[in-house]
């Protein structure tokens, strides 16, 4: 089911303006773009920095060192653009540095890269790219301009036909999404929900990892509880908000499930909406989303500020690791729970300290073999009725 999705779906990716679950594997559009207009990309769509970064930039010849360039979407969009943005002005702004971001007039390779280039023009000595659609244009800027450090979020640079090659002067940043599924899971279980459901977007590796690592977690607290738990399991075939989708999660709670996991970017936008009218409830994705919707119980986490941040210290005190991917996970706090905003009255802070820690000790392990099937990962506790 997954590899056929894949294949069929791959044409259409960069066609999707993720607001989550970004993975490596697209493919670009071919057709050469033009700049958009200034007043469309740097200059309108990039937020000013505060006034003494600002201060900074006017009297430097080198313009704003430290640039985010993002995709169509939005800063605002309540993941990875805004996660890394976060990351961005907390260097920023705790260092003294000139940054700014920059935003892509049209989801192509070529408007990224043009786009890449307005920002070293502007001065850029580190540019930040979140999401997987920029994995092609980081493939060819890297080369091209050497004496710029580009750290990648959520993808690995490769070519149209996905031949991968690192530089030195490149960190790609990858996430273990079923780490941070695993806890979601576990806590929807432990929390007295065993009726539960999956809803991703298409079928890309860290969308399965985020659903693998649910159903672990699921199956663990399971076991531990003596519960029997199921769960309804399906990719919605794209990270847009559909009617299509809001019906289907509907339906899921009408016939009983408490609570779904929406790891599809906007596909979660729909849930909520069902949600909110079945009384039934969320767990977001990437980012805490507890904000987005009351029926938000818990978001299954990448840490995408501290990441962010992170690799940009890097990139300035010496220890930039270019030229390999760094993976953020339970070990570095790259993925978790937001419990301070979490909605749980049986899961407790130290049932998440725990069980976080059995996974940071090796003690628990995933099954996150994306080229298997649900049915093949071995639980015994949760049943799976997967929805083609």
């Amino acid at each position: 089911m997954r590899k056929t999705l894949s294949v069929l779906l791959a044409a259409t990716m960069m066609a999707a303006t993720l607001a989550g679950c970004s993975s490596s594997g697209n493919e670009t559009t071919a057709a050469a773009t033009t700049a958009a207009p200034a007043e469309t990309t740097a200059a309108a769509e990039t937020t000013a920095a505060p006034a003494e970064t600002t201060a900074a930039a006017a009297e430097s010849t080198d313009g704003n060192e430290l640039a985010l360039v993002i995709d169509v979407g939005t800063i605002d969009d309540k993941s990875f653009n805004q996660g890394s943005w976060e990351g961005v002005k907390k260097y920023g702004d705790e260092k003294g540095i000139s940054y700014k971001y920059y935003k892509s007039a049209e989801a192509t390779t070529d408007a990224f890269k043009q786009t890449i280039e307005l920002a070293i023009e502007g001065g850029a000595k580190v540019v930040v790219c979140p999401g997987f659609l920029f994995e092609e244009p980081i493939f060819d800027m890297q080369e091209q301009y050497p004496d710029v450090k580009f750290i990648l979020i959520d993808g690995e640079p490769h070519d149209a036909d996905y031949n991968y090659n690192t530089t030195a002067n490149t960190m790609p940043v990858l996430y273990q999404e079923d780490q941070a599924g695993f806890l979601a899971g576990y806590a929807a279980v432990k929390e007295g929900y065993t009726n539960l459901g999956f809803m991703g977007g298409m079928a890309l590796p860290a969308v399965i990892r985020y659903g693998y690592g649910y159903l672990a977690g699921a199956e663990y607290a399971a076991q531990e509880i003596g519960a029997d738990v199921t769960v309804t399991y399906t990719y919605t075939g794209s990270f847009e908000a559909t009617p299509e989708a809001q019906s289907m999660a509907t339906g899921w709670y009408q016939s009983g499930t408490e609570v779904i996991f929406a790891c599809g970017g906007a596909v979660g936008n729909s849930v909520m909406s069902a949600a909110e009218a079945a009384n039934g409830k969320v767990i977001g994705v990437d980012v805490d989303q507890s904000s987005e919707s009351a029926t938000v119980i818990t978001s299954a986490m990448k840490m995408l500020s501290n990441s962010v941040y992170d690799a940009i210290t890097a990139a300035y005190d010496g220890s930039f690791p270019g030229g390999k991917t760094t993976v953020f996970n339970v070990e570095n706090d790259g993925v978790g729970l937001p419990m301070d905003t979490s909605v749980f009255t049986t899961f407790t802070k130290d049932d998440y300290d725990a069980v976080f820690a059995k996974l940071v000790s090796g003690e628990i392990t995933i099954e996150n073999d994306t080229n298997k099937e649900p049915s093949d990962l071995g639980l015994s506790k949760v049943k799976v009725t997967v929805v083609q």
